[in-house]
This record gives structure tokens, C-alpha cells and sequence, in this order.
């Protein structure tokens, strides 16, 4: 997608959402001072998502390599990047609000899937400190991880329609997991030999 047309889109939902977000925010008594910032938050989502859209490797020489260098005419408001990486924290929420209300809806034909993400190399598993007691060992086709794994829902039209993100030794064929993936379901669900017993069969069924 084009920068201009991620950004029209992204900006037309925080219209929506932000105001509302604030309101929550207030009325539940969780609001937090926030430090003003010079980009407005459909600027950091767009950036955000624009990354995935990018050849890096590693956010910080997408933003200091790339936004930073070429993008300042799109966002002449930005900031250093460590101050940006203190803005990903507050957009979060915002962040993935945007992705639920993206999703698709199901439709006769349905896939699901997982895929894997490595937190570190295996060989530094014992000394990694990252994700700590939230990460955990799995086990995909491509042999032994330490991370987590990102389960998806499609549809036949190739739209997201139900995500979820869990501890890598959560297994795919996990009956709790299938339930909340699958319960908006309704037709026939396409997935590999990893997904198969008893227990979610009878679940789906």
C-alpha cells in the first residue's frame, strides 16, 4: 500500500477511535500524564506499519536509515528515536484496535495457520533475558524455537478474520485456542496435518 493511502486510512480511524479511547481512559481512572508529542498518532501508526512494508531487518535502521532521511518531507514533525520508541508503547492499544477493526469476515471457506517468532538464536536460549517468563520453547516444522507463535484465520478472499498470539510451545491443535480462533466461524476450515485430533474436532464440530 501506498504511504498516502496507508496514512488516509489510518488517520480515518483514529478520528474515530482516539477521542473515544481518551473518554475510556478518564472513566476508568487509568489516565496517565502523557508527555506531548510533535507527531500525532496516525503519523507513529503509519510509520509503524509502513516498517512491514520495508526491506530492514531492524526497526531502528528503518527509522534512523530511512524515515529519518527520506520520509522527512511525509512527516516533518519527527522525532529522535528514542523518543519514538517511548511513542510505540502508548500505541499499542491504538495499534492493535486498528488491526481487530481491519479484520474480514468469514466466509464458507476458512484457513488457518501458524507461524513462528524467534525471539534469539537457540544457542543463547539459556542467557536470554527478553520476553522473560512469557516467551517459552516450541517446536514447528523447521525444528526447535524459543519465541512465540502467531496463529491466523483466512478467509477465501485472503482477509484476516481472527488472529492470536501465544507462547511458542502452545500446540496448533490446542482445543482452548481453537475455540477462541474459530468461534465467529461457520462452513469449513482448511488447515495441515498439525491441526488434527480428537479434541478439536469435537470442539469445531
Amino acid at each position: 500500500m501506498e504511504l498516502v493511502a496507508l496514512f488516509y486510512l489510518v488517520d480515518e480511524f483514529c478520528k474515530e477511535f482516539e477521542p473515544r479511547w481518551k473518554a475510556q481512559l478518564l472513566t476508568s481512572g487509568v489516565a496517565k500524564r502523557v508527555k506531548p508529542s510533535a507527531l500525532s498518532l496516525s503519523e507513529v501508526l503509519t510509520i509503524l506499519i509502513y516498517f512491514h512494508q520495508s526491506n530492514h531487518k531492524t526497526f531502528k535502521g528503518y527509522y534512523t536509515g530511512y524515515v529519518s532521511a527520506q520520509l522527512t518531507a511525509d512527516f516533518p514533525n519527527l522525532v529522535s528515536y528514542g523518543r519514538f520508541v517511548e511513542l510505540m508503547e502508548d500505541a499499542s492499544i491504538p495499534l492493535c484496535a486498528l488491526l481487530t477493526y481491519l479484520l474480514g469476515t468469514p466466509t464458507l471457506a476458512n484457513f488457518i495457520d501458524s507461524t513462528k517468532l524467534v525471539v534469539c538464536d537457540n544457542h543463547r536460549i539459556g542467557r536470554n533475558r527478553v520476553f522473560k517468563d512469557i516467551a517459552a520453547r516450541g517446536k514447528s516444522s523447521m525444528g526447535w524455537f524459543y519465541g512465540f507463535k502467531l496463529h491466523l484465520v483466512v478467509n477465501e478472499r485472503g482477509e484476516i478474520t481472527a488472529f492470536m498470539l501465544t507462547p511458542g510451545n502452545v500446540a496448533d491443535n490446542n482445543p482452548r485456542l481453537g475455540i477462541k480462533l474459530c468461534h465467529k466461524l461457520h462452513g469449513k476450515l482448511y488447515a495441515d496435518r498439525g491441526y488434527i485430533s480428537k479434541e478439536l474436532l469435537e470442539v469445531l464440530w
